[in-house]
């Protein structure tokens, strides 16, 4: 107010200079315009906003008018007006620029983050020094931090002059300590326990996992998200008179700690009554009403209504009715305490997909996107088919993203177009890497692979790895489509070298020569049958000091072997991601058998169940089975020691060394068994750093199982290994890095025990 007040008399005692120099009578004609006092700001931007002309007349009481217009521009902190005959002198005093804004004590907020802030209310670097801007500092950047909790935060701002009519501008931060929510109380609940409605709650007071969740630190958006759910929460079971009266949030005089209150009033639970379809029922009712998942005389549900009109919006979608509408009418009946609710159907026109474009395939081949399409041209639309050819081309993992549009077509009430646009990702790969796993030392490995070679969607790869104990070459090819039906058909070719004794388990070598080919079926959009028919040539050698086990088998079995395998295998894979999934499942049965006639004759039997529960945003819950057996069959006497099933380390019961668990032979080493049985529990949880939230996953474990060799004894539950720990997983830009603590329960005295186990690189 102040401020303005020194503008108005500013203002006047210069307009009363002005004219008083203009002899306070007649106006004047202005015959050119002078500017004085300019540094950085060029005359042709002050003619801009000047409100005169040469030529023109200017009266008295005109030239507050004139010095109002400059003073708005915000360039000037001073603008005087004098005459010279008829030519108009304007001086004028430059506002400084900002040279440079210096901010420190920030440790919360990256610097730039701040200074982004601070742009959007007009204070960068290079701009002119607006003193109202520079008052909003403190409530600007104080905002940042209130939405972190640091309700303590002091900001001081320096303004310190430099050469030029420049200044620098420190703004020092001392952000104080975060507050933390104390206590959460609801006040009015007669029915429902206040746990049970805290549990639905994001924020809620400090716990032994806040420092991960975060969920003790208060900000409004998280509260008002809260207080909505507590409404659905309320509205599901039927309170539709439900209504939140006030909320308090108050803090500490130390601004450290946050108390709030939340005071409601329940009311009645209605029932419903009646269920009705109404409007234009394109299809039989019949069709309509398993979609709609309520009950007469049961609790009215808010949630159960959406989400039966979004069925029905979607069935009438799945028929071509792309622009549906399905609203819910309840009836209220408040003497009853019942409510009606009416389902009115609008469908619109029936539409039809005109054209299906594909755009960003600079390198892939129209055809390999169409083929995973589900919505065809000149087909009725189906949002459900859209939704699904999606998701078809992202499994591809040829491109970095997929993005579907489907516009109305120009002129028409009933067509649209479906277009897709991709991003490509490289097609080729060309690479080497170095790794180390305990169990197998240092891991090198190079491949070359072409994912989409020259465009088709084949397959094509060439790979070696070495380690202490494998050595491995492979070549392999894969048309994905060798049908129009999408049968695949593959062909791979590998040898491997692999000496046992140095992963610690019996002292054998074998070296395995393997060509193969396989069929891929597809059963379902999720679903796959692989069948497969591998030559297998094993050669088996003894170790120097090999046990009595070994010796026996190569005496029964013979050292150099062929065998004709052939492979079924059934897949189910509806995770979210292969690699970091948070919700969804994987299960797989497969079976091998050697071909009666081959010189070794023998089976196994697989089976894994991967399944993730989302527990809340943040954890997910992990639960894995996997099943194995095996045995011989015909001549052969007993299951090939390279094909036994082993125990113990990071992919099934951590906390025991690799291959230690499961039965051993007359040298006391890992020898195998032909039945496996792991369980595993994982809560699952991203990292507390937001750049690292999307590579890095940690969880906290239980492990159990053990492995059997059954035709020597039988299977015994008691035998089961159990352990507990945390363990991690980082998806580095170098390959794959995991780590676990694992600590076991039950260890036996001849156990292996191994707590900290890692694995980087390709072997993970």
């Amino acid at each position: 107010m102040k401020k303005l007040s020194r503008f108005i008399m500013l203002t006047l005692l210069l307009s009363t200079v002005f004219h008083s120099a203009l002899n306070a009578a007649e106006p004047i004609e202005v015959t050119d315009i002078r500017i004085e006092g300019l540094q950085r700001i060029s005359a042709g931007t002050v003619f801009n906003y000047l409100p005169v002309r040469i030529g023109q007349r200017i009266a008295p009481e005109d030239t507050a008018g004139i010095i109002r217009e400059l003073y708005k521009t915000g360039f000037f902190k001073d603008v005087r007006l004098e005459r010279e005959a008829g030519v108009l002198i304007v001086t004028v005093t430059e506002r400084p620029a900002i040279a440079k804004i210096d901010i420190s004590g920030n440790k919360s907020l990256e610097t730039d983050q701040l200074l982004t802030s601070l742009k959007d209310i007009g204070l960068a670097e290079g701009r002119v020094l607006n003193r109202f801007v520079l008052d909003q500092i403190e409530q600007e950047l104080g905002r940042l931090f209130f939405n972190l909790g640091k309700y303590g935060v002091e900001i001081e701002t320096q303004v310190t002059p430099l050469e030029r009519n420049r200044v620098a501008i420190l703004i020092e931060v001392r952000e104080g300590v975060t507050a933390r929510i104390k206590k959460i109380n609801i006040v009015g609940n007669q029915t429902i326990d206040e746990e049970d409605l805290l549990d639905e709650f994001e924020l809620s007071p400090s716990n032994f996992l806040s420092f991960i969740s975060k969920d003790d630190q208060y900000s409004r958006q998280k509260l008002s998200g809260d207080l909505e759910k507590l409404r659905s929460y309320y509205l599901d079971r039927g309170y539709i008179n439900f209504e939140i009266t006030s909320t308090q949030v108050s803090i500490t005089p130390n601004k450290q700690d946050i108390y709030i209150t939340i005071n409601l009033n329940e009311g009645d639970v209605y029932k419903i009554r009646d269920i009705k379809l109404t409007g234009e029922l394109v299809a039989p009712p019949e069709q309509f009403y398993p979609l709609i998942h309520l009950k007469r005389n049961s609790e009215f549900s808010r949630k159960q209504v959406l989400e039966s009109s979004e069925r029905i919006n979607g069935m009438l979608g799945d028929l071509g009715y792309a622009f549906a509408n399905v609203n819910n009418i309840p009836d209220i009946d408040e003497d009853a305490k019942e409510v009606d609710i009416t389902f009115f159907l609008d469908p619109g026109k029936r539409v039809y997909v005109r054209r299906v474009n594909m755009g960003g395939n600079n390198q892939t081949r129209d055809e390999v996107l169409r083929r995973e399409m589900r919505q065809l041209e000149a087909a009725w639309f189906s949002a459900a088919k859209v939704k699904e050819s999606k998701k078809r081309l992202q499994r591809l993992d040829y491109f970095e993203e997929v993005h579907i549009e489907t516009p109305a077509v120009a002129g028409s009430t009933d067509q649209v177009d479906v277009n897709v646009r991709v991003t490509e990702k490289p097609m080729g790969n060309l690479g080497a890497g170095v790794g180390f796993s305990q169990s197998q030392g240092a891991i090198f490995n190079a491949s070359i692979s072409q994912n989409n070679f020259l465009g088709t969607g084949k397959r094509i790869t060439a790979a070696f790895n070495t380690s202490d104990a494998n050595k491995v070459y492979s070549l392999g090819y894969t048309n994905p489509y060798y049908t129009v039906d999408g049968i695949s058909r593959g062909f791979n070719l590998s040898y491997r070298e692999t000496d046992f004794s140095e992963v610690d388990t019996a002292r054998y070598l074998i070296d395995s020569f393997v060509a193969g080919v396989t069929f891929g079926v597809p059963t379902s959009e999720t679903d796959r049958l692989v069948f497969d028919l591998d030559i297998d040539s094993t050669k088996f050698k003894l170790g120097e000091t090999a046990s009595e086990e070994l010796s026996k088998y190569q005496e029964e079995n013979g050292k150099d072997t062929n065998s004709l395998l052939a492979g079924l295998s059934w897949s189910h894979d509806s995770r979210d991601s292969a690699l970091l999934p948070t919700e969804g499942g994987y299960q797989r049965i497969s079976g091998t058998v050697s071909v009666p006639g081959s010189d070794l004759e023998y089976y196994t039997l697989e089976y894994v169940n991967k399944y993730y529960i989302p527990l809340s945003k943040t954890f997910t819950l992990g639960l894995e089975g996997n099943l194995g057996y095996g045995d011989s069959y015909g001549s052969t006497t007993k299951l090939p020691p390279w094909r036994n099933f082993f125990g113990g380390g990071r992919k099934t019961v951590r906390g025991f060394k690799d291959y230690s668990l499961g039965p051993r032979d007359s040298e006391d080493e890992p020898l195998g068994g032909n039945l496996k049985v792991i369980g595993n529990l994982e809560v699952l949880f991203p990292a507390p750093f937001k750049l690292m939230e999307k590579s890095v996953r940690l969880g906290l474990f239980v492990d159990a199982g053990n492995v059997y060799d059954i035709t020597e004894t039988s299977f015994d539950a008691g035998e089961f290994r159990y352990s507990t720990g945390i363990s991690g997983f980082w998806l580095s830009p170098f390959g794959a890095f995991g780590i676990s603590f694992g600590f076991p329960l039950n260890d036996e005295p001849d156990d292996e025990t191994e707590i900290f186990q890692f694995a980087f690189g390709s072997a993970f």
